[in-house]
């Protein structure tokens, strides 16, 4: 009884607290810019806080610990994706800042359409956006129903329709939509503050609590042992040395799923997928929000690489493989969790706090909904924004007034929510493997970005075509019925989809481009116009120039060492030759994260790819 009630006040404070920013974010929403980009008026320490909490939400508190709860340190390869989501952000942001700046624009389809001259990148981008945003958003609210469900357990609740998965998801769903489709963007951005410290601080503190229940180093270390030496199936198969292990990472480039799907390939093209957060359409309407880019680099290297990064490569690994040497009897003396699948793991993990820490366990059941509506919030109202303005505003109602666009994307917020919880609710045990569908989808977006910020060779029909290329081999390398229809399932290869996505959509948008070139003045012009600002705003100090190609370099070494085909260097089954007593896999891991960090510094600051431009940047146009 004392849980529940720590529960529900916890729960209660923390909703009371989003509801307060959506009403007053409702106040301050006069007009379209207003409701959709927060007025341009972002500011420094708002940004590096909403957009770590946009990046890095429910999949990174549950998903993230159970899945190296059920597959191993391979998978703790993903926490790279500290590193990688941003990069996307060092190599985009900055530019489509400019640009929205100088154009105006609140949406990445105004943005596209103008720069490629076709409504075709509108239409797809609304695509893009909703096939990323209702599926992504769906995990968290399952994640939710997941959480609520096991935490309610031996309570009043327990039998109510709040304690089953389908009612937390309802609830959370139902709060979100409130303070969302009330106050818009700027709402999102100012509970997104205190869902990122929240996030950081529950990742942290359950690692501490499985700390805990393992009995601290000595068992932990001879757990990491026991789980090499003790479990045959915990280690590489003796007559297949490139089959599947828990502590080590196979030795081959490409491999059947019948030997374990973690291969050099998969790791670094499922990484590509993560990228896709920051590339995806919500990600360009965060960067217009903004007062300048003096935020970017802040979030990118210190807030994300760096301390995002640490926690996620000690407290999440923690969980994970002390929730495996639990189940395993590898603790002597320790209650097993008996976590029925991996994405239990987190919530189980605060169950066991019930009779020694009740009010804990409210205050880490309300991080966890903090992780799970930071990304759906962001994503809710950035959809709804990309949808008012291309499709509402500009194929029905051009001269629509400031108030009509509100009430569309207030209604459009309700149309994505509903979408999401029937999507997150059908989903299953598949949280980890519905964002990866998400994020493959927003990678897409890569080549439409490169042309409109650095390629101004690539064409619209290039980028059309590469990216519904992109968009079906996507969906066909990933629903298995449908890659079934073709003699392939999932991940042909082990190459992710967002692999073989890339790989059809700049090969078809290099294709389609070098036969459609312009050959009328003005339409080259156009496109110069563009390249020509940028690289005003954009030109390196004379002193930087001779680090740009060392830096890039180093960039092509670090994606090869910390998550190619060169990782598996850092494999060492046998515990005799581990140091310190870990694994000698999750030490590389340690080591490229740092050395991550520094290339992140040398491409965000040093390269100045996300600093503010010396010159003043001139708008010729307000959408707002």
């Amino acid at each position: 009884m004392e849980k529940l009630i720590w529960l529900v006040l916890f729960t209660v404070g923390y909703w009371s607290y989003c509801i307060f920013w959506g009403i007053k974010g409702a106040r301050q929403a006069k007009t379209a810019s207003d409701y959709f980009l927060a007025g341009r008026s972002i500011g420094i320490w708002v940004f590096v806080l909403a957009a770590t909490a946009t990046s890095f939400s429910g999949w990174t508190f549950v998903g993230h610990p159970g899945s190296i709860y059920n597959v191993g340190l391979p998978y703790a390869f993903a926490s790279f994706y500290a590193i990688t989501i941003p990069f996307t952000g060092v190599i985009f942001l900055k530019r489509q800042w400019l640009l929205g700046k100088r154009y105006g624009y609140i949406t990445p389809g105004e943005m596209f359409s103008d720069y490629y001259r076709t409504d075709s990148m509108r239409v797809l981008t609304v695509i893009v956006a909703m096939i990323f945003s209702v599926p992504y958003l769906g995990i968290q609210l399952r994640a939710s129903g997941i959480l609520f469900s096991r935490l309610v357990e031996g309570t009043a609740l327990q039998q109510s329709f709040l304690g089953s998965i389908e009612g937390g998801a309802i609830l959370l769903s139902v709060v979100v939509f409130l303070y969302v489709a009330s106050g818009g963007l700027r709402s999102v951005a100012y509970v997104d503050c205190a869902q990122c410290i929240l996030l950081a601080l529950g990742i942290i503190a359950l690692g501490v609590v499985a700390f805990d229940l393992v009995g601290g180093w000595k068992p932990f270390t001879a757990g990491l042992a026991g789980l090499a030496e003790q479990a045959p199936d915990m280690v590489a198969i003796p007559t297949r040395p490139e089959s599947s292990s828990f502590l080590e990472r196979q030795g081959t480039m490409f491999l059947d799923a019948a030997g374990g799907p973690w291969t050099g390939v998969m790791i670094l093209t499922y990484m590509f997928a993560l990228m896709g957060i920051q590339s995806a359409p919500a990600f360009s309407m965060w960067a217009f929000a903004n007062k300048d880019p003096r935020p970017f680099p802040l979030q990118q290297v210190v807030a994300s690489s760096l301390i995002i990064g640490a926690i996620l490569f000690t407290f999440t690994a923690v969980q994970g493989l002390g929730g495996t040497m639990l189940d395993r009897g590898l603790i002597p003396g320790a209650e097993a969790l008996g976590v029925p699948s991996s994405d239990y793991l987190v919530p189980y993990l605060i169950s066991t706090l019930s009779d020694k820490a009740p009010w804990l366990v409210g205050l880490l059941c309300v991080c966890a909904l903090a992780a799970m509506q930071s990304t759906g919030a962001a994503y809710m109202s950035t959809a709804s924004g990309i949808v008012t303005r291309d499709l509402y505003r500009h194929f029905f109602n051009k001269e629509a007034s400031h108030a009509s666009q509100v009430l569309v994307g207030r209604i459009t917020v309700f149309v994505v929510v509903s979408m999401a919880l029937l999507v997150g609710l059908a989903s299953g045990d598949l949280l980890v493997l519905l964002g990866g569908a998400a994020v493959s989808y927003g990678f897409q977006m890569w080549p439409a970005l490169l042309g409109i910020c650095y390629i101004r060779w690539f064409t619209s029909r290039g980028v059309v075509a590469g990216l519904v290329a992109g968009i079906l081999a996507v969906t066909f390398t990933y629903v298995t019925q449908l890659g079934g229809l073709i003699g392939i399932g999932r991940y042909p290869l082990t190459i992710h989809s967002a692999g073989w996505g890339i790989l059809f959509n700049l090969g078809t948008c290099c294709l389609v481009s070098f036969f459609t070139q312009p050959s009328e003045t003005a339409q080259r012009q156009h496109r110069d116009d563009f390249h020509d600002f940028l690289a005003k705003h954009t030109i390196l100090p004379p002193q930087m120039r001779p680090w740009k190609i060392p830096i890039w370099i180093f960039t092509i070494v670090w994606f090869l060492g910390a998550i190619g085909p060169f990782a598996v260097l850092g494999n060492e089954t046998d515990p005799a030759q581990w140091a310190f007593g870990i694994p000698t896999i999750w030490l590389w891991q340690v080591c490229w994260w740092l050395a991550g960090v520094a290339m992140m510094y040398l491409l965000a600051y040093k390269l100045e790819m996300s600093t503010a431009p010396s010159g003043e940047v001139e708008p010729l146009a307000d959408a707002g």
